[in-house]
């Protein structure tokens, strides 16, 4: 889905208050004009900024992973060089109000420590194991063998990943051949949707490459595994040379701090977990416990195999392995079998109000992603209908979704139990707003003037849109207001920082309600960034 108008806005905002207004101006023309070279950005930017500052601020952005380089193999016989240009990276940016979120789901389930590792990737973007060694002695002091270890697990759970290419070269898409149409490859391979996709896919290595087999040796067996190794070096021929070649690409040794592989976040996953967490949240409210705890073992059995966020289904599972995976969590430990089948088919029942959450295939069940994500759209849109067109509206609207397609005016109000004069004022003022989708057809062969006959549909496409751009709207205005309130009181907070300083008498009072203003503007803006994530990133 394209970015919309305000989440353009919300983006260079979030840019401005992190980088500044320079590094903003760049982002934005970025944002609006998509991919370009270094010195088409400071021809066409909205500021009087030198090529080289271009490039610095260019180099700024990819350190903090907000921008992707890349360029374009020139056409056959071509005598011109490829041109590098610079992409976007808008969901990025976006997750940078969003790193609270991301350190939270490492606290919980790796720890302090490796929290504190993460935090060092998130605020400097990426790092060198001697970096975050350095970085260590200057704040934290967890020490350098807490840190190997830790990175050992985030790299493990796929919390952090290798850097991706600095430069990938993509194909000149005029000169592939085209897929004959119906052959079996064109069925299975599918082609990425958007430049964004094919870049990000030449970037990024593969598996093994990506998230490498992390070890700390210590300094006896590193001398033991030199020693063999020369002795095997010695008797070894060219194949056994190249396949050891490829095993120490994979594998990475934290033991040595001068080990120059670069680490970042890995967004894809820490998105993954709360679209997961969403999906149970969603079941519990909507089932109950049990079911939630079973869908929580199966999202565990089939994470690993998932190669994209925004799965529509899971891969198959037994119940056996769901058994398995639900009796090693505290709240699954007393869960019988038998109890774990009920859940199953009570998450694979239908009803006029719920689809199935879970399909059940030869015996297997699937995790069906998109219906429970579907659900939790479709009632926060229902809310926001409620709440600004009333219950007439509410009902129609829901008639509406219900019905899937273009239904008259008529219809609408004896289906919704509303007023026939009063139905077309509501469904215009929702038409108006985005909402519905309308068409007119003229009515002709008739004496006289005759209104057109007008029908209704909900467009689920552009409602989500609609929604999107909203709430992109709403959390720019939460995040302008919060920084005005600081900003305002900054000599405030700053004075209240210093430990030989005490606050007494009216300047109390006024720290305790600047600090009341933050939290309640912070926990706002982080509800509606939940709710955010269930249409553009889940």
């Amino acid at each position: 889905m394209d970015n919309t108008e305000y989440g353009i806005v919300y983006a260079v905002h979030i840019i401005t208050v992190q980088f500044g207004s320079v590094v903003s101006k760049v982002c934005e023309c970025l944002l609006r004009r998509g991919p370009l070279s270094s010195r088409d950005i400071s021809r066409l930017a909205e500021s009087e900024i030198s090529h080289n500052q271009v490039k610095d601020i260019l180099y700024l952005l990819i350190q903090h992973n907000c921008v992707q380089a890349f360029s374009i193999e020139p056409p056959d016989g071509s005598e011109s060089k490829a041109v590098v240009q610079y992409l976007v990276l808008f969901n990025n940016i976006l997750h940078r109000v969003r790193y609270n979120k991301f350190s939270r789901v490492v606290n919980e389930e790796l720890g302090r420590e490796c929290g504190i590792v993460l935090d060092g990737l998130l605020s400097n973007g990426r790092l060198t194991l001697g970096q975050l060694i350095e970085r260590d002695r200057d704040s934290e002091k967890i020490g350098e063998i807490v840190i190997r270890g830790s990175l050992q697990k985030l790299v493990a759970a796929h919390f952090v990943e290798r850097i991706p290419s600095p430069e990938p070269v993509l194909g000149n898409k005029e000169q592939e051949p085209a897929k004959k149409k119906g052959s079996k490859a064109a069925k299975i391979l599918k082609e990425p949707e958007t430049l964004e996709e094919r870049v990000l896919e030449a970037a990024i290595p593969v598996e093994a490459i990506r998230f490498p087999h992390v070890f700390v040796q210590d300094s006896n067996s590193s001398i033991a595994d030199n020693d063999s190794n020369a002795d095997n070096d010695s008797n070894a021929d060219n194949d056994s040379n190249i396949t050891e070649g490829k095993r120490k690409e994979r594998d990475v040794d934290l033991s040595d701090p001068s080990n120059e592989v670069i680490w970042r976040p890995n967004f894809e996953e820490f998105i993954r977990r709360l679209r997961h967490k969403a999906c149970v949240e969603i079941v519990k409210e909507r089932r109950d416990e049990g079911c939630a705890i079973v869908l929580r073992a199966m999202l565990e059995v089939g994470r690993s195999q998932e190669k994209k966020v925004k799965t529509d289904k899971s891969v198959p599972m037994s119940v056996g392995s769901i058994y398995e995976e639900v009796i090693t969590t505290i709240p699954g430990r007393t869960m019988l079998q038998e109890r774990v089948e009920a859940c199953l088919d009570q998450l694979s029942a239908t009803s006029s109000y719920l689809p199935a959450f879970v399909i059940e295939v030869d015996g297997s069940y699937i995790v069906d992603f998109k219906a429970i994500i579907s659900i939790a759209q479709k009632d926060e849109i229902e809310a926001v209908v409620m709440r600004r067109y009333g219950k007439e509206a509410f009902r129609m609207f829901r008639y509406l979704t219900m019905e899937g397609r273009f239904v008259e005016t008529d219809r609408i109000a004896d289906a919704a139990l509303t007023e026939k004069k009063d139905t077309p004022q509501i469904l215009l003022k929702m038409w108006q707003d985005g909402y519905l989708h309308m068409q007119k057809f003229a009515v002709t062969g008739g004496t006289g003037y005759t209104p057109p006959f007008l029908l209704w549909k909900v467009n689920k496409l552009i409602v989500t849109r609609q929604m999107l751009d909203e709430m992109y709207h709403a959390s720019l205005n939460l995040s302008l207001r919060l920084t005005h309130e600081l900003e305002s009181e900054k000599e405030l907070l700053l004075l209240s920082n210093k430990k030989d300083v005490v606050l007494e008498g009216a300047y109390e009072e006024r720290l305790i309600k600047i600090k009341a203003k933050r939290l309640l503007l912070s926990s706002t803006r982080f509800r509606l960034d939940d709710a955010l994530m269930l249409f553009a990133n889940f």
